[in-house]
């Protein structure tokens, strides 16, 4: 079997698995956005430890499963918020020319750098969410019926549960802007974490081609991110379409801040010998109460770095098929 036919059988097989993961997910809880996230893996592990061409094909199946198997509506849903994402990221991740272009170690390559691959992906996940959000005709009547559900939840849960007009009214105009700001960051969060659990795969399967990123050392995110989420809050003054755009961006960008911000802790505790005692008290901090998370949001924006990982090797890889 030729490295072709390979890539593309693994691609169908990768495909199918993260068509059965999606459609195994049923309906919206937190189980279950877990479960449709975790269909990134098979096309992420196709992606890096075979070849691009795995998989984009990946993703094309599964697309085109869930298309049959539910509706053309789940199935572009899918593609949008979590079939293209993986398979470009995974491409990214596969990126690499000589070192010496860059003044790097001659018989070096250079990867693509972890902090363009999370722009990338914040920017994937607003485009996705923006397509599905038109598709849907998310506005002002689809959340009034949301927050006619949640109300219905909050009654069966308490006969004494009452609210008036204006509250109502208050509900309706905080959930239309804070879903896209939660869905942004929360699709963001989810799928970085898909890619760095494929890369550990992949590593352990002595099938991965990058080498291993010092994460707490190179992930940033790029000084272009800080004025992409500046445009982004200055949109949701306006209100309207606009608005709801700006709140996107807002909760990807934020979600890329904050992982930085969580990385930069990691590095400067490096060698400390109280460093697992802050490392574990910031997490169970962000948990058990979640505004500590503005700190990292916040480290996250003062210090943008743009990191190219080098890795030795005789040639660069042949991204066309890697």
């Amino acid at each position: 079997m030729n490295v072709n036919s390979s890539a593309l059988m693994v691609g169908i097989l990768a495909g199918a698995a993260a068509a059965l993961l999606s459609i195994s997910a049923g309906e919206p809880t937190a189980l279950s956005i877990v479960l449709f996230a975790t269909a990134t893996l098979p096309i992420l592990i196709a992606s890096l430890g075979w070849s691009n061409t795995a998989g984009f094909v990946a993703a094309a199946i599964a697309g085109g499963i869930v298309s049959a198997a539910l509706s053309p509506l789940a199935g572009l849903t899918f593609i949008a918020t979590t079939l293209a994402p993986a398979a470009w990221i995974g491409h990214l991740a596969n990126l690499g020319r000589p070192a010496e272009e860059l003044g790097g170690p001659e018989g070096g390559v250079a990867w693509y750098p972890m902090s363009d691959i999370l722009q990338q992906l914040c920017l994937l996940v607003v485009a996705g969410l923006v397509i599905v959000g038109v598709v849907m005709g998310y506005g002002e009547a689809m959340i009034a019926d949301v927050v006619e559900q949640f109300f219905a939840i909050m009654q069966q849960q308490s006969a004494d549960f009452t609210v008036g007009a204006d509250e109502q009214a208050a509900y309706e105009r905080f959930f239309l802007t804070a879903l896209p700001v939660v869905q942004g960051a929360l699709w963001v969060m989810l799928l970085f974490a898909s890619l760095y659990i494929a890369l550990a795969i992949v590593r352990i399967s002595g099938r991965a081609r990058r080498p291993k990123d010092d994460l707490p050392a190179s992930l940033r995110m790029s000084r272009t991110s800080l004025y992409i989420f500046g445009v982004g809050l200055a949109a949701t003054f306006f209100g309207g379409v606009a608005g709801l755009i700006g709140a996107v961006v807002c909760g990807a960008f934020a979600a890329g801040f904050t992982l930085a911000g969580f990385a930069i802790v990691h590095h400067r505790t490096r060698g400390k010998p109280w460093r697992p005692l802050v490392l574990w008290g910031a997490y169970l901090a962000v948990l058990l109460f979640t505004l500590p998370i503005v700190f990292f949001l916040i480290s996250g924006m003062f210090d943008t770095a743009r990191a190219v990982p080098v890795s030795q090797t005789k040639r660069p890889p042949d991204n066309d098929n890697h």
